[in-house]
């Protein structure tokens, strides 16, 4: 099944995005899993909870509006491609997560794509490699973008929010450089209040 939303909107995350790749697919794919589900563009109150910071989620805050601004999208870091959406006003969502292994793509396949695009980005790759890994790239984003959604997640419904709404807290000043840093950020240290970076220089265990 190909990706059922238009060009024009695909076209658009990837320029939001700055280049397209594997990653951006998945979130997009992710995005019209959501809207198909849920109808999570036009949801009145929609929340994300992504378990990754990967290419994805720019996909997913332009496509559903769920953005860290609005405080409607949270990432919880458990590096997993996974995604619960949620509309909070018909009070039901989904998780999905991401199947790597995709008809006709091994785990070796996979890897070994991974492995060739880390040495491209880090400069280390031969100009024949770069080539292979482009052509690599291509070929995954072809896959993704092509596959069916029941192919690209295992995904469950949920009927309880995945997180509380977002909340205005008070700022505290530090004591250390003077910076205003919100209250449930600070850090109490020899009795004096502390951003994070203060707290790090004088923590020693951390």
């Amino acid at each position: 099944m190909i990706c059922s939303l238009d060009k024009n909107s695909i076209k658009k995350t990837i320029e939001f995005h700055g280049h397209n790749c594997p990653g951006l697919s998945i979130g997009i794919r992710a995005s019209e899993l959501a809207m198909e589900e849920l109808n999570i563009q036009n949801a009145a109150a929609p929340v994300c909870v992504t378990e990754t910071d990967m290419c994805g989620v720019d996909a997913i805050q332009f496509l559903t509006g769920c953005t860290f601004g609005k405080g409607n999208m949270i990432h919880r870091d458990y590096g997993k491609s996974a995604f619960t959406f949620y509309d909070r006003e018909a009070k039901k969502g989904i998780r999905a997560v991401f199947n790597d292994n995709l008809s006709g793509s091994s785990k070796a396949e996979v890897e070994e794509t991974r492995l060739l695009m880390a040495k491209v980005m880090q400069g280390t790759a031969t100009k024949e490699e770069e080539t292979i890994a482009m052509e690599k790239r291509a070929q995954r984003i072809e896959q993704i973008m092509t596959a069916s959604l029941s192919d690209l997640f295992t995904f469950e419904e949920i009927d309880t929010p995945p997180a509380r709404p977002a909340r205005i807290l008070k700022s505290i000043e530090c004591d250390t450089c003077g910076e205003m840093t919100m209250e449930s950020r600070v850090k109490l240290f020899d009795g004096k209040n502390m951003c994070k970076p203060c707290f790090q220089k004088v923590e020693q265990k951390i």
